[in-house]
């Protein structure tokens, strides 16, 4: 393997770690439980099974091609490494997936609603809503095919009586947006118990998308910020 191709490995197995550390850390995933992978090559490197994250070290990750085969001998790949290649085939421009079992989103997920446009915030997943996909067994080619399908229009959704999955750039920009995704699972649940939330309209909606395309940018041509 050349030098810059280990180098970028050994950095995309820490980041792994990194995220699926945080992402225990602060309770999106409590035990064993979610995964995090990273595009590498023609294949992806996905945490292993039923391993502490605590205890996991970047060797620990595994690297697999499409069809889930290791590259070496070692630890076993999440189960869950159907539906990650999916979710990258559904967000091409993604490189990096997270699964969690965070509270919220995971009780709502279990009542099967998806997160409609109650908040604008909503939008930060590239949608209109937060979609919803069919139960299906954990591990199975059927679970991938739904998860692929949910994501096909926005970069995250909930799993039906299982949980959340969301993309990104970078294992840490994926888990920013789970990170949302529980949030905003949090706030609907709330507001349900005062009645049903008011739900933005698509034209709203879509000027919440207009001006998220240019938040945070200069998009004056001498440089100087608008306010």
């Amino acid at each position: 393997m050349a030098a810059a191709a280990q180098n970028d490995e050994t950095a995309l197995r820490s980041a792994i770690v990194a995220a699926a550390r945080q992402m225990s850390a602060s309770g999106l995933s409590p035990g064993r439980s979610g995964n995090v992978s990273c595009r590498f090559g023609s294949g992806i490197l996905i945490t292993p099974s039923a391993m502490s994250y605590e205890e996991m070290t970047p060797n620990d990750i595994v690297r697999i091609d499409r069809a889930g085969h290791a590259a070496d001998l070692g630890q076993t790949p999440s189960s869950e490494w159907r539906f990650h290649v999916a979710a990258l085939d559904a967000q091409p421009e993604a490189r990096a997936v997270v699964h969690t079992h965070s509270l919220h989103a995971t009780a709502l997920a279990c009542t099967r609603r998806s997160i409609p446009a109650f908040h604008y915030m909503v939008a930060i997943a590239g949608g209109n809503e937060i979609p919803l996909v069919p139960y299906a067994l954990f591990g199975t080619g059927a679970l991938a095919d739904a998860v692929g399908k949910g994501l096909a229009d926005c970069r995250a959704c909930l799993l039906a009586n299982h949980g959340v999955v969301a993309v990104g750039a970078s294992p840490g920009e994926a888990l920013e947006l789970a990170h949302e995704v529980e949030t905003l699972a949090h706030q609907y649940a709330i507001a349900c118990q005062f009645g049903a939330p008011v739900i933005l309209s698509d034209e709203e909606m879509r000027d919440v998308h207009t001006r998220f395309a240019t938040y945070g940018k200069d998009t004056t041509q001498n440089g100087d910020a608008k306010h």
